[in-house]
């Protein structure tokens, strides 16, 4: 696949991270030659320093034999210029990077598609919808939900509470148990785990189950005690912090707290009678108890400064609020924000790259999202006729390392995977997979051709 990305800043360097694993043959442009060659010199990509809506620049790079067109610069409005041209010029598909709400407007999207946005990518948006997602279990880090929520990925931070610990995984995640743990976070390394590891204080625990036994899980790990969020309070009123705001369950209560008075103005416009918009600086801890802190079940920071936001959040949570989350757009800082036991951490360019990730690999795998928090794919695959792994049980497939099949969805039920389990053609396939290259999984799932004389 030839895909061609303009601006190499995170979204651009992440997006090439992902891909070099793959081998797939990437051009990068940027007018920063410093930023291209610390890339270049880590990843097997080709780069250019050039203007990306340049018609000379869209030739010199080949964009009328471009699989895929991405923009993702810091310029809403280069990226669209550049996908109109790039589609005009012969490009299969293109990705345009917005900052705008009215790009994903319904009404708006025909129209785009007409001129040459195959697809946009709006990454408050996508950040919001991770927000509310861990809004909705306050006691869940992350949940990743495939085929339409057939089955969950729960990723949970283990305490003492929890009833499995140093327990031999096969003796807690057997055949007949409504779920596998299928990775394992610990002290920063990511673990497939196999039948003999165990669950170890402090873990985070990536557990594969269906809907209706997310309660044994929060039985299991001891979190029965965490209150279910009412009250949710947002400090840093941005774009964010709006489409959150707006995404909130009816049953959920909001207050934003911003420190620009005028930005504040904008905001009760914005929302009306939907929440409570407060002026003020979110780590005052004075005015956190003035406003209710004690009240409240969850805590958002989403300023444009990462430290601003951390700090913050752990001032909440020595207030007594369980659930926290922190926008982090620095990725230097993600780890030590895991590490100071920070609850979910946001990182909107991460998501993008992730999103627009999905769209690049063979039409047999039908999702697929890069989790940064272990470094792994979690992807879907449909096991075509004839497939290598619909010819053995799943034990005796010969996985690569690093890879586990957690569940899959068969006629529309799902269901979780042991050894013993033969996977079937149509069956939607959920795969985790860790250190090594999806398309080797991919190939697995493909259609095999035999030929006699």
């Amino acid at each position: 696949m030839k895909i061609i990305i303009t601006g190499a800043k995170t979204i651009g360097s992440h997006l090439t991270k992902l891909l070099s694993r793959n081998n797939e043959d990437v051009t990068l442009i940027d007018e920063d030659a410093e930023r291209l060659s610390k890339l270049a010199a880590d990843y097997d990509i080709l780069t250019l320093q050039a203007p990306p809506c340049s018609l000379e620049t869209m030739r010199e790079v080949g964009v009328n034999k471009a699989d895929l067109f991405i923009a993702v610069t810091s310029n809403q409005n280069q990226n669209v210029q550049a996908c109109i041209m790039a589609k005009h010029l012969g490009a299969k598909k293109t990705v345009a990077k917005v900052e705008d709400k009215e790009y994903i407007l319904e009404e708006n999207i025909n129209f785009y598609k007409e001129i040459g946005l195959s697809s946009i990518i709006y990454p408050e948006m996508l950040a919001a919808q991770d927000i509310i997602q861990g809004l909705k279990m306050s006691w869940v880090r992350q949940r990743y939900d495939v085929h339409n929520g057939a089955l969950v990925t729960l990723g949970i931070k283990l305490r003492e509470e929890c009833t499995i610990l140093g327990r031999p995984l096969k003796e807690i995640c057997g055949p007949d148990d409504p779920y596998h743990v299928v990775a394992i976070k610990r002290q920063g390394e990511t673990i497939i785990p196999g039948g003999n590891d165990e669950l170890h204080l402090y873990d985070i625990a990536y557990f594969m189950t269906t809907k209706q036994y997310i309660p044994d899980i929060r039985r299991i790990v001891g979190k029965e005690g965490y209150t279910d969020v009412k009250n949710v309070m947002f400090m840093g009123g941005g774009k964010t912090c709006v489409r959150s705001v707006k995404a909130l369950p009816d049953y959920m209560h909001a207050k934003v707290i911003e420190v620009d008075e005028n930005r504040c103005a904008e905001l009760n416009d914005t929302f009306g009678d939907r929440c409570l918009v407060i002026n003020g600086d979110g780590r005052d801890a004075s005015l956190l108890v003035e406003e209710g802190i004690k009240n409240t079940q969850a805590f958002v920071a989403l300023t444009g400064n990462a430290e601003t936001n951390i700090l913050a959040c752990l001032a909440a949570k020595k207030m007594g609020v369980r659930k926290t989350v922190a926008l982090v757009e620095n990725l230097d800082y993600v780890s030590m924000a895991e590490s100071l036991d920070i609850g979910t951490i946001i990182n909107k360019k991460t998501i993008a790259a992730s999103h627009i990730y999905r769209m690049l690999l063979n039409v047999n795998v039908s999702n697929v999202r890069f989790l940064t928090s272990i470094q792994s794919d979690v992807a879907e695959f449909i096991a075509m006729e004839g497939s290598r792994v619909t010819k053995k049980p799943v034990k005796d497939l010969s996985l690569p390392k690093g890879v586990t099949i957690g569940g899959l969805v068969r006629d529309g039920e799902a269901m979780l995977v042991n050894g013993n389990t033969m996977i079937l053609p149509g069956d939607s396939v959920v795969v985790f997979i860790h250190g090594t290259n999806i398309t080797r999984v991919e190939d697995m799932f493909k259609k095999t051709w035999q030929f006699s004389l």
